[in-house]
């Protein structure tokens, strides 16, 4: 009994002596750990600090140590402006990933849209729009322009004028009788075939037509000078 006791008080402290041995063994082994991280450590620190000297070496001549110190203790006073700063960006970087989609097929349909037009020719006619618009700078001065300017309503009034359908009617229909107009005069026209000539119905409407015609831009030109007189 007392020979089974001893073995077990035996086993006992082999067992403790176990654990203690392992205990050691671990400490041991962080002790290692810790000396191999210090020298590692270390080691960084050294060229850490090699290297700064280094590049401080080239700025020690624009900086000191008391605005190095400034600029901690203002970033140190705007901690909360840099946070809400950071929040800032993180919400533009969150909407730019949410308009990403959004914006990728805008892009898709624009080009879809430029080329298009480029087919139908829309960037070949504004380039020889340019070619139009770049003659008339160099071709016209300063005082040209102004001159223009002056008296654009006059041009609006003729244009308009001349754009109506019944003005219009009536130039497309001179404009046909002189392309279809084939008079031939292969000798001499006397005076007699004229005088015969006006007699005709079609030749007295003509002339009585240029002569209403003159008459009323003789009044009109008066009209408008007399204007220009009371203006002046």
């Amino acid at each position: 009994m007392e020979q089974n006791q001893k073995e077990n008080v035996l086993e006992e402290i082999n067992r403790k002596l176990d654990v203690i041995l392992a205990e050691i063994e671990l400490q041991r082994r962080h002790r290692r750990e810790m000396e191999d991280f210090k020298e590692d450590l270390m080691r960084v620190l050294r060229d850490l600090y090699s290297n700064a000297i280094v590049e401080l070496e080239q700025v020690h001549d624009y900086i000191r140590t008391g605005d190095i110190f400034h600029f901690f203790k203002k970033i140190l006073r705007n901690l909360n402006n840099l946070s809400s700063l950071f929040d800032q960006i993180e919400s533009i970087r969150d909407a730019m990933k949410d308009l990403a989609p959004i914006t990728r097929e805008t892009s898709i349909k624009l080009m879809y849209k430029l080329d298009e037009l480029d087919r139908k020719g829309y960037f070949s006619f504004f380039k020889e729009l340019r070619n139009i618009l770049d003659k008339i700078v160099t071709s016209f001065t300063v005082e040209d322009v102004k001159a223009l300017g002056d008296n654009i309503v006059t041009i609006l009034n003729t244009i308009k004028n001349l754009t109506q359908p019944d003005m219009l009617q009536s130039i497309n229909n001179a404009v046909s009788v002189y392309k279809n107009l084939d008079v031939k005069v292969e000798h001499d026209v006397s005076l007699m075939k004229l005088l015969k000539e006006l007699n005709q119905p079609e030749t007295k409407k003509a002339l009585y037509f240029a002569i209403e015609f003159l008459k009323n831009l003789s009044s009109s030109n008066n009209t408008n000078n007399l204007q220009n007189i009371q203006i002046k």
